[in-house]
């Protein structure tokens, strides 16, 4: 009789731990194979461990919950209590969003992590304006440049269609004399299959894990910027959450930060390799076509900075010191 008292105590204990636990709901953009998409799991995960079951976190990946754009509306509004975003779709408030889309501003890992640690303390504030604080960053690898042809000159892009996904890839685009055309990533193979873009600049993962070799046959090597990834909370969420609580998500959140910066290098090697390895062709760019593009560099930066002196302005200033 006792061990059966003893064991409806037990059960009723689990359940009341059960009926505290909050449920989080995390969109992310990207599909399960890419390294931001992991790291997320492996985020939510360490958050149900540490703070034994009190955050369960459910990760949406691939835009299936909420579509990429819409993901830091849904944060701040609360509709969703974290989410993770594409740091250039936000360009659109705040020139700040745009440091890592900035064409030959930051080309290696190295520049890209000083960049980073330049535009942070802006970006944070921004965040706070909008009601969220950032939680960690994932670098990308290197965006180059996929097409069905070689190309040695911008005259063999002129009057392409090129995939845009943030103001600064489209503003490129022009700027290249081709047409900026909006693709999200889960579009992009049918987009090149119907004729809807001949070209684009991302990532190799993103070409890796989409197959790009089933729709284009160049990989270009141009290394033109290092984007990222962030995550953000909705501060309320957030600070609703006692301090021992928050302090296990800030310690996923740098956990998870370190091991994208560790972990990206690694992949964009592996992932140029399996473009090779399918048959398109990888090459390094000829340098009349990376004189053209840094010359298009220099003009992007300068009317970054025209679009907000003071912000960019320090920023730049405290990158280049």
């Amino acid at each position: 009789m006792l061990k059966k008292i003893a064991g409806i105590i037990a059960l009723s204990g689990a359940m009341t731990a059960t009926a505290h636990a909050d449920t989080w709901h995390m969109p992310t953009p990207y599909g399960d194979a890419n390294l931001p998409t992991k790291i997320a799991y492996e985020f939510a995960d360490e958050i149900r461990e540490k703070s034994g079951g009190q955050i369960d976190i459910t990760v949406h990946s691939g835009a299936s919950l909420i579509k990429h754009p819409e993901i830091p509306r849904a944060v701040k509004t609360g509709q969703v209590q974290l989410g993770e975003v594409f740091i250039g779709v936000m360009g659109n408030t705040h020139p700040v969003f745009k440091h890592d889309n900035i064409p030959f501003l930051a080309t290696n890992f190295d520049d890209s992590k000083k960049l980073w640690e330049a535009a942070k303390p802006e970006i944070e504030k921004l965040l706070d304006k909008e009601g969220m604080q950032l939680l960690y960053t994932v670098p990308w690898p290197a965006q180059s440049l996929y097409t069905k042809f070689p190309v040695n000159t911008l005259e063999d892009l002129k009057g392409t269609k090129m995939r845009a996904y943030s103001p600064s890839t489209s503003r490129l685009a022009d700027l290249m004399n081709t047409s900026p055309t909006t693709v999200q990533v889960p579009e992009i193979p049918q987009a090149f299959s119907t004729g809807i873009i001949d070209a684009m600049i991302t990532s190799p993962s993103t070409g890796a894990n989409g197959q790009a070799w089933d729709y284009v046959t160049h990989y270009t090597d141009i290394k033109a910027w290092i984007p990222k990834n962030i995550v953000v909370v909705n501060k309320r969420a957030f600070r609703r959450l006692d301090k021992e609580t928050q302090e296990v998500i800030l310690a996923a959140a740098a956990a998870a930060e370190a091991k994208g910066w560790a972990g990206v290098r690694e992949t964009a090697k592996q992932d140029t390799e399996t473009l090779a390895a399918n048959g398109i062709v990888v090459s390094e760019p000829s340098a009349e076509l990376m004189a053209e593009l840094e010359k298009i560099g220099q003009v992007m930066i300068k009317e970054w900075e025209a679009e907000a002196p003071v912000e960019v302005g320090k920023i730049l200033k405290q990158y280049q010191q």
